[in-house]
């Protein structure tokens, strides 16, 4: 039943039948993992129409208490954000440790991490990928996909492309697991020292295949993050694009303020 002060607040009526969802969510009136009233069970509480009742779970799906999967209806989530922290992650002391940067984010967040390997092999770059390694476009590059998970939940999906001459000559990239300290240890093993990573963020709807990938309602947005890793001598010895399921991300970023 929506509150008085619901009704009075002045708000669009889906709006207010919004908050007063998301105020049971939180009070846990319906609890993380439970299904959330049908349509018709809302129409009929709130006393409002199909396309009401629709807009309010929008709302919902956005500010990311609840998510729709087609046929079965909609569910309060249960998974927290992935708190990641974007200028730890990457250290060479983790890398020492035989831990890829995925690793080192889960062990913060306290979360289990398990990825699967799409594909591995060679592939025609791209020509904003060939743009961004510095090679012509067509050109052959090593491709390496995957699909990370966080709690056995699909959240982010990546994909990596470095240089064929530089690949072709370190073996362990060509595997499914390339090792300790994941693809970047091999790389600095081989001379190729990093020394800096370049990230370019910017947040859009989710395509059919990344809604079909994350498993993600329809309309959801995801973070798009693009990575240039450069060697000591100004070399791009990778990129990566990754896609991510916004509602499962923090971007935390420590920006010095000296010179």
């Amino acid at each position: 039943m929506a509150s008085s002060d619901a009704r009075d607040s002045g708000k669009p009526r889906y709006l207010q039948i919004a908050d007063d969802l998301a105020q049971q969510i939180r009070a846990k009136v319906i609890s993380p993992g439970e299904q959330v009233p049908s349509e018709a069970e809302l129409m009929n509480r709130y006393g409002v129409a199909q396309g009401t009742v629709r807009k309010a779970m929008t709302e919902l799906r956005t500010t990311g208490l609840i998510e729709t999967h087609h046929g079965k209806g909609s569910y309060v989530k249960t998974r927290p954000p992935v708190n990641r922290k974007s200028s730890d992650r990457f250290r060479r002391s983790h890398r020492l440790a035989g831990k890829a940067a995925y690793l080192a984010e889960a062990e913060q967040a306290g979360s289990t991490p398990s990825v699967t390997v799409l594909f591995v092999g060679p592939a025609e770059a791209p020509e904003d990928i060939a743009d961004r390694l510095s090679v012509l476009p067509g050109a052959q590059v090593l491709a390496r996909r995957r699909l990370y998970f966080t709690d056995g939940v699909p959240t982010e999906e990546a994909t990596s492309y470095l240089p064929w001459d530089i690949a072709q000559d370190i073996p362990e990239l060509f595997a499914e697991n390339p090792g300790g300290g994941g693809i970047y240890a091999r790389l600095e093993e081989h001379g190729h020292v990093l020394a800096e990573l370049r990230e370019t963020v910017r947040a859009r709807l989710a395509t059919k295949q990344e809604t079909v990938a994350l498993s993600l309602s329809p309309g959801s947005p995801v973070i798009h993050l693009t990575r240039n890793a450069l060697t000591e001598d100004g070399r791009v010895v990778e990129v990566c694009d990754t896609i991510m399921a916004a509602d499962q991300f923090i971007l935390d970023y420590r920006i010095p303020a000296g010179d």
